[in-house]
């Protein structure tokens, strides 16, 4: 009764911001990512009778503040009455600073516990349950370019996109490795009840979705990169807007943005998107990708230099 999955993380480059059912972690609008392929979480989910309870290492590390969203992870997974599980999970990129270790993690915990007990899912239900645990999982389950719709009662995903067919590159600019000092559930809360910006940021996610969708599409990158900045910079400011505000980005943040401001000025495709965290992830097409991570690891403050493909979905490998 054990198992092993690999999940990356996703990037939104259509974000989502806030809950319409905090209790079912329901997210309040669609969003539409990209699925990384370097960036990776590895889960071992083993169960067992004779555990008295659950035990979760991150990174060979006994956790016990990760532990109940995870044992809750394996509730919704294989139900209350399961067996108790030790749960190892190893990632090869800062985790909790705003580079979607959640959605990784528990995206592949969700697949190794159905591995595990070998369930039989299709990728919906799998996506389903693992966004009731983190809302951005449900996307590390597709690869390539995918779109997470609201249905009446649950969540929707939807390829847009596979990973051959528009192969860009991510370059992640590390600013910051330590944890953020707010939690992304707790300052989207934080948002929906205090942001005068948070009711217009609902009412216009619909747009931004399709025009995401026809450049998508199109692969329009200058449309894409337009409405993928724009859709970040409107998300952050609903947080600056908050009480109190929610600030994710240092000076080395800003100045990653004069880079790739810069980089675009010289005519290079590239553009930037942000998530609740002080990390800027600039996507560019493959033949610029060397400029613009030479160029980032260059601005004052940057501490590490990631770049990855586009990448496939969450799957079981050999054991760890």
């Amino acid at each position: 009764m054990q198992a092993t999955a690999i999940a990356q993380p996703n990037i939104a480059l259509i974000k989502y911001w806030g809950k319409r059912d905090l209790d079912r972690n329901l997210p309040a609008v669609g969003s539409i990512s990209i699925t990384l392929s370097e960036l990776q979480t590895k889960v071992s989910v083993e169960l067992s009778d004779e555990l008295s309870d659950d035990v979760l290492l991150v990174n060979g590390d006994e956790n016990q503040a990760m532990l109940p969203r995870m044992s809750s992870c394996l509730d919704k997974v294989l139900g209350q009455n399961r067996p108790h599980a030790i749960i190892q999970s190893h990632s090869n990129f800062p985790i909790a600073a705003g580079l979607a270790s959640s959605a990784s993690a528990f995206a592949a915990t969700t697949v190794a516990a159905a591995g595990a007990s070998n369930l039989s899912l299709g990728m919906q239900d799998l996506a389903r349950l693992a966004g009731a645990s983190s809302g951005s999982a449900a996307r590390s389950l597709y690869g390539g370019f995918v779109e997470l719709k609201n249905a009446d009662d649950s969540i929707t995903l939807t390829p847009l996109c596979d990973v051959d067919s528009w192969p860009l590159q991510v370059v992640v600019a590390i600013t910051e490795t330590g944890p953020k000092a707010t939690g992304s559930t707790e300052a989207m809360e934080i948002s929906r009840e205090t942001s005068p910006f948070y009711s217009n940021w609902i009412s216009q996610q619909e747009h931004d979705l399709e025009v995401a969708r026809r450049a998508i599409e199109r692969r329009d990158f200058a449309q894409l990169a337009t409405i993928a900045e724009h859709n970040c910079l409107k998300m952050h400011s609903v947080m600056w807007a908050s009480r109190p505000p929610m600030v994710f980005w240092n000076a080395a943040t800003m100045r990653c943005l004069q880079t790739v401001r810069r980089l675009q000025g010289e005519g290079r495709e590239v553009f930037f998107t942000i998530d609740a965290g002080p990390q800027v992830k600039a996507v560019c097409s493959p033949a610029d990708v060397e400029a613009v991570s030479q160029a980032l690891s260059e601005t004052s403050g940057v501490q590490e230099i990631m770049t990855s493909c586009l990448g496939s979905g969450a799957r079981l490998v050999e054991s760890l």
